[in-house]
C-alpha cells in the first residue's frame, strides 16, 4: 500500500458524527450487500481482496476516506486513480461499483461511497483471515480528485525509517500503528517494475541492494528481469500471499521483504522489536491491526453536510 501524504495535509478531520450501526435503521441491508459482494469477488479472483484493502490506504492518504480515489478521470481532470502509484496497480473498482448499484437500488442517495470502500476493506481483511472488526460509517463522498496530489501523500516504496514515520505522523499515526499497519504486505502482489532498482541498480556501490536476503534476491531476479513487462506482478508475502497473518514480519525478520520499506522496519531497535512481537503474538498484531484500521479510516473524513453522497462512485454529482 505504500507511498503517502504532505500536500493540503488533512490529519484527522471531524469524525465524531462516525458511528457504528450508521445504516442500520435507514439501509440495514447495506452491510450484508457490500460483504456479498466482496466475497463474490473473492471466489472470482482471491488478489481481490488484498486490491480493496489497499485502495482504502490510498483513498485515506489522499484527502481522508472520502472516496477521491474512485472518481474517474474526465477530458479536463487527471484523477487520483490514473496516478502512478494508483495506475495500473489499483484494482477492485467494478466490486465496489456492483455494491453501489445494489444498494442504490434499495437506498438510493443514502449510502457512500467512501463508506462503501470502507466495509469493503473490512470484509477483506476478515475474508482473507484476519478479525472482523467494527466499522464506525457515516463518510461523505468527497467532490475532488486529482492526480497530482497522490505521488507527495503516498509513501513510496523505497522509504526509510523516518520518512515512514513521518509519513504516517501526518495521518496523525504513532510509528508502532505503522508497523502494525506495514503488515497489510501479508496480501497482495506488486508489480516488478516497482522493484527493480532495489535488484539491479541500487546504488553507485551495489546493483543490488545489499540488506536483501542474496538467495531471494536471486529468486526475484529470476521473476523480475530488468526492464519487466508493466503487468509483470509477484506476491509481498511468497509464503502466504492470499491470507492475512504475520507470515510477513517472519520474512521481513529474514530480509526477504519485498521493499525497501519493508526492510526498513529493522533500522531501529524499537521497530525491529514490534516486529519480532508481531511475529511471536499473532493474536496481538491481529487485534493492533484491526485498531489501528479503525483509527485509519477515520482520516480526514467528510461528515454531516460537507461533500455529497455520490449517486454513481466514479463521477461526482452534477
Amino acid at each position: 500500500f505504500f507511498s503517502f501524504f504532505v500536500f493540503g495535509m488533512i490529519v484527522v478531520g471531524c469524525n465524531a458524527q462516525l458511528t457504528v450501526n450508521f445504516y442500520d435503521s435507514v439501509c440495514p441491508n447495506a452491510r450484508f450487500i457490500i460483504r456479498e459482494e466482496v466475497s463474490n469477488a473473492f471466489n472470482r479472483d482471491r488478489g481481490l481482496a488484498a486490491g480493496l484493502v489497499r485502495m482504502h490506504f490510498h483513498d485515506c492518504f489522499v484527502r481522508g476516506c472520502d472516496g477521491s480515489v474512485l472518481i474517474d478521470s474526465t477530458p479536463s481532470n487527471k484523477a487520483e486513480k490514473d496516478a502512478p502509484p494508483n495506475n495500473p496497480s489499483l484494482r477492485g473498482f467494478e466490486v465496489i461499483d456492483a455494491a453501489k448499484r445494489r444498494i442504490e437500488a434499495a437506498c438510493p442517495g443514502v449510502v457512500s461511497c467512501a463508506d462503501i470502500l470502507a466495509f469493503a476493506a473490512r470484509d477483506s481483511v476478515e475474508i482473507t483471515g484476519g478479525y472482523r472488526f467494527e466499522v464506525p460509517a457515516g463518510r461523505r463522498d468527497g467532490r475532488v480528485s486529482l492526480a497530482s496530489e497522490v505521488l507527495t501523500n503516498i509513501p513510496a516504496p523505497t522509504f526509510d525509517l523516518n520518512q515512514l514515520t513521518q509519513s504516517f505522523q501526518n495521518k496523525g499515526l504513532t510509528q508502532e500503528e505503522m508497523v502494525t499497519l506495514s503488515g497489510a504486505h501479508t496480501i497482495g502482489r506488486s508489480h516488478c517494475t516497482t522493484i527493480t532498482d532495489r535488484l539491479y541498480n541500487f546504488s553507485s556501490t551495489a546493483s543490488t541492494d545489499p540488506s536483501l536476503d542474496p538467495a531471494y534476491a536471486n529468486e526475484l531476479k529470476q521473476r523480475c528481469p530488468p526492464n519487466p513487462a508493466a503487468d509483470l506482478v509477484l506476491p509481498m508475502d511468497p509464503v502466504t500471499p492470499d491470507r492475512t497473518d504475520v507470515e510477513y514480519y517472519r520474512e521481513v525478520i529474514r530480509n526477504r521483504g519485498l521493499f525497501q520499506s519493508d526492510a526498513a522496519l529493522l533500522t531501529s531497535t524499537n521497530t525491529r522489536d514490534q516486529v519480532v512481537l508481531n511475529v511471536r503474538d499473532p493474536n496481538a498484531w491481529f487485534t493492533k491491526f484491526s485498531d489501528a484500521m479503525v483509527k485509519l479510516g477515520q482520516t480526514g473524513v467528510l461528515t454531516g453536510s460537507a461533500g455529497e453522497i455520490r449517486r454513481n462512485c466514479r463521477v461526482i454529482n452534477s
